[in-house]
Parts: C-alpha cells; sequence; structure tokens
C-alpha cells in the first residue's frame, strides 16, 4: 500500500496551479490532488487519496489504458477530451475537461507515477476570450484617447469662430443668429463627450484602503433612490473579503455604471414591479487576469432578470460608442472597464435572455 503521508509535501507546489492536477499510479489509484482538484470535486484530500480517479470519469476505460500507455512508456503523453463527473452529486450534469497525462519520475521504490492535469474546457475558452478582449481594450483605449485630442483641439476653434459670428449677426439676421448658437450647443456637446473620453486618464488616483461592500452598499442606495419603486436590489456578500487598495471614487463610479447599466434595462420589469439585480461577492483564488497570475482576488457579481446584451455586439459592449439602450452614449461600460484596468482587474460579462451577469475581478493583496 502506498504510503499517502508523505506526498502531499512532495507536490505542495501544485497547489499552487488554477488547473486540477491528480498524481496517480500506474493503475488510477490517487496519490495526490491539487487544491483546485479539491474544490471543484467537492471533496477532501483525505477522500481524494483513498479513491480511483477513473472513477470519476464517464469514460473510465480510456483514461485506464493511457495511464498504463504512458507509465509503461509507451508514449510520454497524451491529451483528449473527457467528462468528469462530480463525486456525490451524480445528478449534476458532467464537467467537460481537457486532459492531459504525462510521465514523471517514479517513486522512490520503483514505482511508476503519472501526473493528471485537467482543464475546464470553459476555462480554456474563457482565458483565451479574456486575453482576446484586453487586448482590444487597450488598442482601443490608446485609439480613443488619441482620437479625442485630436477632435478637442479644432472644437476651440469651432466655437470662437460661432460666437464671433454671432456677435457681427446680433443686429442683423435673428434667424442667422440662431443657427450660430445651434453650433455652440453642438460644440458644448462633444466637448462633453471627448471630457468623458478623457476622464480616467487625467485624474490621478486618490489610493487608500477599499472595502468592497461599503461600494456596493453606496452604489445600492444611489441607484434605488433614483428607482425606488419596482426594482429590488439583493445582496450576497462574502464578509471575509479584506480591504484592498484603490481608489475609492473611482471605483464606486465603476460599480455604479454597470448597476445604473442594468437599472436602465430593466425599465419594463420595472413597471411590472419584479426588476431584479443581485450584487454577489465571492473570493477566487489563483487567478489569470490579463498575463499575471494572481494567489487572491475578490469577484463582484452583478446579476439582473433583463432581457440580455443583444447578440450583435455581445463582443463589443466594452468598446467605446457601443450601447444596446437607445439613446446611450456607449461610454458608461467603457469607463468601467478602464477604472479595472488601471487597479491590474478587468470585467467580463455573460448574458442570455433573462439574466446578465458582468463579473467585476481584482486582485487582493
Amino acid at each position: 500500500m502506498t504510503d499517502h503521508s508523505l506526498l502531499p509535501a512532495e507536490f505542495a507546489g501544485l497547489d499552487l496551479l488554477a488547473t486540477m492536477v491528480v498524481v496517480t499510479s500506474a493503475a488510477g489509484e490517487c496519490l495526490f490532488a491539487n487544491a483546485a482538484f479539491e474544490d471543484t470535486m467537492r471533496l477532501s484530500r483525505r477522500a481524494v487519496q483513498r479513491a480511483q480517479l477513473p472513477d470519476w470519469f464517464d469514460d473510465a476505460q480510456r483514461l485506464l489504458e493511457t495511464l498504463d500507455g504512458v507509465a509503461a512508456n509507451h508514449y510520454s503523453s497524451s491529451r483528449f477530451d473527457a467528462v468528469l463527473r462530480r463525486g456525490a452529486w451524480a445528478h449534476e450534469d458532467g464537467l467537460p475537461v481537457h486532459v492531459i497525462v504525462s510521465q514523471m519520475e517514479a517513486a522512490a521504490g520503483g514505482t511508476p507515477r503519472v501526473l493528471v492535469e485537467l482543464i475546464e474546457i470553459g476555462q480554456l475558452a474563457r482565458q483565451d476570450r479574456d486575453e482576446r478582449n484586453l487586448d482590444q481594450v487597450q488598442a482601443t483605449k490608446e485609439l480613443t484617447r488619441n482620437l479625442a485630442h485630436e477632435i478637442k483641439n479644432p472644437l476651440g476653434g469651432i466655437r470662437g469662430a460661432a460666437q464671433l459670428l454671432a456677435l457681427e449677426l446680433q443686429d442683423g439676421s435673428p434667424e442667422l443668429t440662431e443657427y450660430t448658437q445651434v453650433i455652440v450647443h453642438e460644440v458644448d456637446r462633444l466637448q462633453s463627450l471627448v471630457d468623458r473620453l478623457l476622464a480616467p486618464h487625467r485624474k490621478a488616483q486618490v489610493v487608500g484602503d477599499v472595502n468592497i461592500h461599503e461600494i456596493c452598499e453606496r452604489v445600492r442606495a444611489l441607484v434605488l433612490i433614483e428607482h425606488p419603486k419596482g426594482l429590488a436590489i439583493q445582496r450576497d456578500y462574502d464578509t471575509s473579503l479584506p480591504d484592498f487598495r484603490g481608489d475609492r471614487e473611482q471605483l464606486i463610479q465603476m460599480v455604479l455604471n454597470i448597476v445604473q447599466n442594468a437599472a436602465q434595462v430593466l425599465a419594463p420589469r420595472m413597471a411590472a414591479g419584479d426588476a431584479q439585480i443581485l450584487l454577489r461577492t465571492r473570493v477566487a483564488r489563483q487567478v489569470t487576469i490579463g498575463k499575471q497570475r494572481w494567489r487572491l482576488a475578490l469577484e463582484l457579481h452583478v446579476e439582473d432578470n433583463g432581457p440580455g446584451v443583444p447578440a450583435e455586439i455581445r463582443d463589443r459592449i466594452f468598446f467605446p460608442l457601443v450601447s444596446g439602450r437607445e439613446g446611450g452614449s456607449g461610454l458608461g461600460l467603457t469607463l468601467a472597464q478602464t477604472v479595472a484596468q488601471q487597479h491590474q482587474g478587468m470585467i467580463d460579462c455573460e448574458s442570455e435572455p433573462g439574466k446578465t451577469n458582468f463579473r467585476i475581478t481584482l486582485p487582493l493583496p
């Protein structure tokens, strides 16, 4: 019988990985499982180390054949897709995973050991999407900032010229004077738009200790004042989340933009009296944001029961001037994403009719 008590210290480094990793014998006996595997399977390490890994697979035979082939050195590694069952929760849907089986050094007594890495297929797709979105948002942000500066310079000249023209026409033609007022009004509107695009880049951050739940409560109060009837904003907080360093006012604006956006699309449900927004906080471990790894992060989920983000703009909602709401400026989510990135975090969205979830991820110390 394998002495399991010696193994956890040897493989302690595997607990730092975000993907599920299991060390097995050639026959599939679990010698070690990292924290990610325990969390996903909702089992203790002691329970895992008394089990057989193939028992959790829909196609146990394929895994056994692969383990045997790698342990016998027929090939050094193998990959395949499979479905993982979550322990005693047999009624739940299986978890699609990409399985990587690799050779590793034998135990002290010469017993072959095999390393099995299990990557959630949904996680792979999400990481690819997050990296792609971050690159796109960064490129768009630079383009927008440069374009805003280029637009801002001639606006002052146009406004000044219109005002001078209005003075010349003051005693002559009231109709032409009205046209100059239209020019000034539209220039001011464009100036306001440009200022909003440049705002996150102009103001220096005022960094201090921040509590995410204080921010949520402030935003909740503001939105309920604006929408006193027909809207319920529920909370599901993990009160163990620690404070972190950040710009409190910027973070309030970030969350407020997202919650206000949700409230605005819920107008029909408010009229019916069943509009709901949920603020949920959770801790996440071993999180990759962009290309940087963080041991701990907080997740703030803003969920609503609205119609969902239109499919045609779902991949572009964080781009400037993209809005799914008539009359929207398309800047609220762009500015929220900019604030998140300034705090080394990011925002992503999953949406379907009846449920939209904006997830804000920020690293913790």
